[in-house]
């Protein structure tokens, strides 16, 4: 609904319609730019700093993304450990650009791979049932979380190098996280797939000590 004119309350009402329908469920409640604490980053300077680069440079691009402009917007690879605000960042990135009226879909690699393999073996699908595969192709903007936490196989590399792809053919962005560093991603992915996530996405790096467990201390 980019360009139409609209009262405030269709607008609204398409809004949350897009947050329905984006996969992020509850998270998108939770989790925002304004609740994004960098104090959790402070006993170490430098990663302080680069996560505080790292926070303006995701709002940013979430508060500039087009799909209609000259140039698509880019492809982001989130690296870095178990609970340092990657998913917290990507689900900030969503509700701004939800709000902003494009298209977003969430998931993870493992509910990804899922979808894949009940449209290729029907496995649990009754006739009629919707194929939720080509929403990973045909948003405006595709969140894959917790890349490296699925069974990697033959399969499951081509249903990503597919989507990868397709996506990065069509000008329509995906963000990848992962907890895999850029050796660990040569290791476990092949050549073509690597060759993309490290050589034509924005490689952000994050930096610090778990955050869940610092909260519970």
């Amino acid at each position: 609904y980019q360009g139409i004119r609209m009262c405030s309350c269709m607008r609204r009402r398409l809004v949350e319609a897009g947050m329905e329908s984006s996969g992020l469920g509850g998270l998108l409640k939770r989790q925002s730019f304004e609740n994004f604490s960098l104090d959790y980053y402070r006993s170490n300077p430098e990663e302080y700093r680069r996560m505080e680069q790292n926070l303006r440079a995701v709002r940013d691009y979430a508060q500039t993304f087009a799909t209609d402009g000259e140039h698509p917007p880019e492809s982001l690879l989130f690296l870095g450990g178990t609970g340092l605000g990657k998913t917290h960042l990507s689900t900030a990135v969503a509700r701004v650009v939800i709000e902003r009226g494009y298209d977003v879909f969430y998931s993870s690699a493992v509910g990804m791979v899922s979808d894949f393999e009940c449209r290729r073996f029907g496995n649990g699908m009754a006739p009629g049932d919707a194929d939720n595969t080509e929403r990973y192709i045909s948003c405006d903007l595709l969140i894959l979380d917790d890349l490296g936490t699925e069974v990697v196989n033959q399969f499951t590399q081509s249903c990503l190098y597919y989507v990868l792809n397709c996506r990065l053919n069509m000008g329509r962005p995906p963000i990848v996280s992962t907890n895999l560093g850029a050796a660990e991603l040569r290791r476990t992915y092949s050549d073509r797939i690597t060759s993309r996530l490290l050589g034509e996405f924005r490689l952000i790096p994050f930096y610090g000590v778990d955050v869940r467990k610092q909260k519970l201390r």
